[in-house]
């Protein structure tokens, strides 16, 4: 049996001033190793879901556990990308990845480059360091983003909506690109996503948000096996999927 890695357990949150909950009574669970995308209608409480696992909102009752420890007892134990990747503009493309490192502390300035050279030569972006974040593409600055949340160390790495922002062909582009770093950095990741086909193409499984509030989420796994191409969405049994999750979430929506 896996070990999981996030697990939440009866978590509800009202924000102030609602009368009813966004959360009510969740319960879900990822494995260690897994590539989860959630999904749901805009509004539903997906975000909010985030932000209680960074502990940017505490739950009115329940627990949340990352391998196995409850976060309230944990300081670094997730790294977090959100849809903007947030470069600061007045630093270089190494020394906004180098920033996780400056925090956590405990590492020479060699050893420091050291390890942003390889993050950067893995994510596609050797040799552009000193480059300011305003000479990337978009589809650039979101690896360079990638790369410095894989410099928090953390092994549960929450990515929301990353690639909305980027034009359609950049998109499919990136998309490949994050699953070939998923299966070289071996992290769990749990991804934000509207796009049903990208979750489709993203996910060992899909997770479901179609009801509210959320007091569960549909699992639906995704039975094909990686690295997949944009041929893979094309079979029939994958197709059948994306249509499934797409009328249930209308059905939610309307």
């Amino acid at each position: 049996m896996s070990e999981a890695m996030l697990e939440f357990r009866d978590v509800s949150f009202t924000y102030p001033g609602d009368n009813k909950p966004t959360i009510d009574k969740l319960s879900f669970s990822l494995n260690k190793g897994e590539f989860v995308c959630l999904i749901g209608p805009s509004g539903c409480g997906k975000s909010t879901i985030f932000r209680l696992v960074n502990k940017l909102l505490k739950p009115d009752s329940g627990h949340i556990y990352v391998n196995g420890r409850d976060i309230n007892e944990q300081k670094s134990y997730c790294g977090y990308m959100p849809q903007s990747d947030l470069l600061f503009p007045w630093r270089s493309v190494a020394t906004n990845v180098r920033l996780p490192l400056e925090i956590r502390g405990g590492m020479s300035d060699a050893e420091m480059n050291d390890k942003i050279n390889e993050a950067l030569e893995n994510v596609g972006l050797g040799g552009l360091g000193n480059k300011s974040p305003s000479e990337l593409s978009g589809g650039m600055r979101q690896r360079a983003a990638f790369a410095r949340t894989l410099m928090t160390g953390c092994e549960l790495l929450l990515l929301d909506e990353p690639f909305s922002a980027l034009d359609y062909l950049t998109r499919l582009n990136m998309r490949e690109w994050l699953s070939e770093q998923w299966e070289h950095e071996n992290k769990t990741i749990l991804f934000i996503t509207h796009d049903v086909e990208e979750a489709v193409f993203l996910s060992g499984r899909v997770l479901a948000a179609d009801n509210y509030p959320i007091s569960s989420l549909t699992a639906v796994p995704i039975p094909a096996e990686y690295p997949r191409t944009r041929a893979t969405l094309e079979e029939a049994h994958m197709v059948e999927i994306r249509e499934q999750l797409i009328e249930k979430l209308r059905k939610e929506h309307s």
